[in-house]
Parts: structure tokens; C-alpha cells; sequence
């Protein structure tokens, strides 16, 4: 192991032995959440105890949480990048996910190319103003700005992040491109109604609302506060490298071993950011073995800390560092 501290392009190419699929224990991971999934929402039919169908509900969501992780991972190619039946598999996810493979790429890979820029990152994340910015902008614009960054926003992300953003309006705006978007709500529907139809509405509660509400809700704020955190930094085109955006822009979120789980290691999204070609299930092992990426900025899911993350509105540029409203001259006033 090396004594020198290591950033930029030495860095990443420390973490490319990770960066290494393995066919078996990749599979493994899929077909065994696959199995878990399937079990959880039959139970949410076939369990004649409402308390046992609730439970069953809530275990799908989670299960859905991490199903979408290694569906994410699949889509940057670090698990299984040469399989059809995956490539499959997974383009058939993203459509009963709402997360379309031709708008989650476009949209992802530009993320991880403009993480933390203060101009050209609002494309696949939340956006982002400076002070400045937002104190000189028309009312309507601080509306729409404050919107998607509202905590009601992410909480039903399965509405405004997923229906509306990931399927509907990429598809209004791009209907040729991206035509998956129309097929995925139209596909959603019609289970929905499939539901009501052949079980009821407790069913569509159960089965799909409850579920997908999980998924959205953790996993909209996970990637909110992955990015958005008190000791986050921005930064302009000059001053802004893909490395300095990993490790200083990108937390490591703090959580037990369930909930690790079930997020499938997405909390050690500073390392994902070095290099997203590594799997997940090899996270771990390069947090143990690369010291530099060892005292990475932290968040958790407490309460506090959500409460911090979700304060936390504009970039202030002299103060270099997130801000609430409160903070921001005629903040309150605006």
C-alpha cells in the first residue's frame, strides 16, 4: 500500500482492481432480490392477515429500494455489462420502475459528469442556485426552484421525481427518444387497473402504491442528500474536478447493517463517484483498503440530519457552503 496520499487520476486508477464484475455473485444478488420481491408482493395478496399484507407491503418497497440500486448499477455497466438476459431483465425493470433505461442514462451519466458544478448539474439532479442568483430572480423562478427542492417534493417523489420527471415530461420533450417514458406510465396503469379489477382497491394500496410511495420517498432523498448535506461544495467550471466533486460533494451515508442492505451500498456514494464501474458489493472493501477515501464528509438518516439536509436551500458563494433561506439576505421576504 502506498504512503502517498493519492487524488485526481492516481486516485481512480487505485479503485479500477475493484472495478471488476463477478457473473456469479452479480446473478446472485439479482435473482435472490428478484426472489425476496416477487415473495413480499405475493404476500400482500395471498396473507389473509391485514397486519401480515401491510408488513408484506412494506418489505416489497424496500425490496423494490434495493432492486433499483442494482438496477442502477447494471445501467453503468459495473454488474453484468456483457449479458443480454440482464440488459433484458434490467430494461424491463426500468419500465415497471419508472425509470426508463434511455432517460436514466442520459440523465445519470450527465450527473456523474456535472456533479456539484454550479452551472450544467440541474440535468439528472436538484438544482442549484447561488445566492446572487436566487435573490435576482423573478418569483415564478423562485417558486419552481424552491419546489423541486421542497421536502413535500422528495416525500412524494413517486409523483413529481418519477411520474412527472423521469417519465412524462422526457417523453413530451423528446417523444421519439424517449418513447419508454409514455410506455412505463402506460404499463404502471394498467397494473394499476389490472389490480382494482381482479383484487380490489386494497390490492392497488398494497401492492403497488405503498411499494413504489417506499421507493420513491428513500430513494429521492438518498440522492437529494447524497449532494445536498451542510459541509457539501460547489463549485464553477474553473475551479470544478471530477475528483474533488466525488470526495467533497458526494457523502458517505452512515446507516446500519439493514438498511445497507436494502440500499444495496449505495451510501458509499463517494466512492461510487470515483468510479462507478465498481459493484456494490465491492464498496465496502475499498473503503477498507484506499486510506484516502477513509474520512469522506458523512450523513445518516436521524432525524436531525434530515432536517439539516432538507434546510439547506442556496450556495452561498463568499461563505463557500449551503444555506437556508433564513441565511440568504431578504430571505425571508422573498
Amino acid at each position: 500500500m502506498s504512503s502517498k496520499f493519492r487524488t485526481g487520476s492516481e486516485l481512480i486508477l487505485a479503485t479500477q482492481p475493484y472495478a471488476k464484475d463477478s457473473t456469479v455473485r452479480s446473478w446472485w444478488h439479482v435473482l435472490s432480490t428478484a426472489i425476496l420481491l416477487l415473495a413480499a408482493l405475493a404476500g400482500t395478496h395471498w396473507n389473509f392477515n391485514l397486519a401480515g399484507q401491510a408488513v408484506c407491503s412494506i418489505l416489497s418497497g424496500l425490496l423494490l429500494l434495493r432492486f433499483f440500486v442494482i438496477y442502477h448499477d447494471q445501467q453503468h455497466h459495473a454488474i453484468l455489462p456483457r449479458s443480454r438476459i440482464a440488459a433484458r431483465l434490467m430494461r424491463i425493470f426500468g419500465i415497471l420502475a419508472l425509470s426508463p433505461s434511455s432517460i436514466w442514462r442520459s440523465s445519470h451519466n450527465h450527473h456523474h459528469n456535472h456533479n456539484s458544478k454550479l452551472r450544467g448539474s440541474e440535468i439528472g439532479s436538484f438544482p442549484i442556485m447561488t445566492n446572487s442568483q436566487f435573490l435576482k430572480s423573478s418569483a415564478a423562478t423562485r417558486m419552481k426552484y424552491l419546489f423541486m427542492r421542497h421536502p413535500l417534493t422528495i416525500l412524494f417523489g413517486y409523483v413529481f421525481v418519477f411520474l412527472f420527471g423521469m417519465c412524462l415530461a422526457p417523453f413530451l420533450n423528446e417523444p421519439k427518444k424517449h418513447y419508454d417514458g409514455l410506455l412505463a406510465l402506460l404499463v404502471h396503469a394498467a397494473i394499476g387497473v389490472a389490480l382494482v379489477h381482479y383484487w380490489g382497491w386494497a390490492a392497488l394500496l398494497l401492492t403497488q402504491t405503498i411499494p413504489h410511495f417506499i421507493l420513491y420517498a428513500i430513494g429521492t432523498y438518498l440522492f437529494y442528500a447524497q449532494h445536498n448535506f451542510p459541509s457539501v461544495c460547489f463549485a464553477d467550471k474553473s475551479g470544478w474536478t471530477y475528483h474533488k466533486a466525488a470526495v467533497e460533494s458526494s457523502s458517505y451515508m452512515a446507516t446500519n447493517g439493514i438498511m445497507r442492505w436494502f440500499t444495496a451500498n449505495i451510501g458509499y456514494h463517494h466512492i461510487h463517484h470515483i468510479n462507478a464501474r465498481i459493484p456494490f458489493y465491492r464498496l465496502p472493501q475499498v473503503l477498507r483498503d484506499i486510506p484516502e477515501l477513509q474520512t469522506p464528509k458523512v450523513t445518516s438518516l436521524h432525524p436531525l440530519e434530515i432536517l439539516r439536509c432538507l434546510r439547506l436551500k442556496v450556495w452561498d458563494v463568499e461563505a463557500q457552503r449551503m444555506v437556508s433561506l433564513r441565511q440568504v439576505p431578504s430571505g425571508s421576504a422573498a
